[in-house]
């Protein structure tokens, strides 16, 4: 059995914990609020046994295996450092943190430490995300030229917002542009050059952000990011013998469209009734029962490339917290 902890139960930590309660071996501990009164309400919800108003109450559980921080951004490192200096496992939100240089020092204190470390990008280990690499591994679609993505939702403005402050990490990039980088990531790697450029809202904060990467032997990806409409939330890898769509919203579907050129179109479909966070939570429990400090599928040194593609996107658009 695996014990565990949440830090921050917030509105992401509410869809973890329901998740959680699916995967066999998997148990709900502890909760830290920097409320005490949040944290009590979260355990009672799912009966937790543990509930404290102090994060760094989680380091007084020996027996607690592992903690999932779901704070603010700006508070990710703290969070993860502070956990990894007391011998506790974490999967940490996305993004890690607010650059290279957090996330670098999150990466030497799990490694100095022999701590287990890991970043919450759960699209890496959903089905449908998957079975698209399988597919253009396997040589589907032909050679590969490109991929794009696209994020977007109208977001409700609220200038305090974790979404608007640039005091908190606001902005697009962070929140949402973080999975179109992580889609050209996941197909192609890292880029040769990039170009991007970014929207101001009223308070400072990216609220579009638009994304052109070539590659080595000329791929190329499009990406976009927007908080001011919907959009249809789509990813695509484009080969020379047809192309890969995955459906809305993609980073968390649970179906995809095979094109071939001349052949019908062939659609894979990955029903689930969970919303999707108990694939890297699996996971996890899968490198602490095998005793693995840092998970094969989405290494330490993958959050680092993820993380440096992000900071080279801010300092191409201006972008600043």
């Amino acid at each position: 059995m695996i014990r565990w902890g949440i830090l921050g139960p917030g509105h992401i930590a509410h869809k973890f914990a329901k998740d959680l309660l699916t995967v066999p071996d998997a148990t709900l501990y502890a909760v830290a609020s920097s409320d005490q009164q949040r944290a009590d309400e979260f355990a009672g919800q799912y009966a937790i046994p543990h509930s404290f108003g102090r994060y760094e109450d989680l380091l007084t559980l020996p027996e607690l295996d592992v903690v999932y921080v779901a704070t603010r951004h700006i508070r990710h490192h703290d969070d993860a450092v502070m956990l990894l200096n007391g011998g506790k496992a974490v999967l940490g939100e996305k993004p890690f943190a607010m650059n290279l240089a957090q996330v670098q020092h999150m990466v030497d204190t799990a490694r100095s430490k022999r701590v287990f470390l890991m970043e919450a990008l759960w699209s890496r280990f959903m089905p449908t995300l998957l079975k698209a690499r399988e597919l253009v591994e396997s040589g589907a679609i032909g050679q590969v030229t490109g991929v794009r993505a696209d994020f977007g939702f109208k977001a409700m403005f609220d200038p305090e917002g974790r979404l608007f402050d640039k005091k908190l990490g606001g902005g697009a990039l962070l929140d949402i542009g973080i999975y179109p980088l992580f889609w050209s990531y996941f197909i192609l790697g890292m880029p040769q050059s990039i170009k991007a450029t970014a929207t101001f809202g009223s308070t400072g904060v990216d609220e579009q952000v638009g994304i052109i990467m070539t590659y080595a032997d000329g791929e190329m990806a499009i990406l976009d990011s927007t908080l001011r409409a919907k959009t249809p939330c789509e990813a695509f890898v484009y080969g020379t013998e047809g192309l890969i769509k995955v459906h809305g919203r993609w980073h968390e579907s649970t179906s995809l469209t095979v094109e071939r050129i001349g052949e019908e179109p062939e659609t894979h479909t990955f029903e689930r009734a969970t919303f999707g966070y108990n694939f890297e939570a699996k996971h996890v429990m899968d490198c602490l029962t095998n005793g693995q400090t840092e998970s094969p599928l989405w290494s330490l040194t993958d959050s680092l490339n993820l993380m440096t593609l992000l900071d080279q996107v801010r300092a191409e658009a201006g972008i600043e917290y």
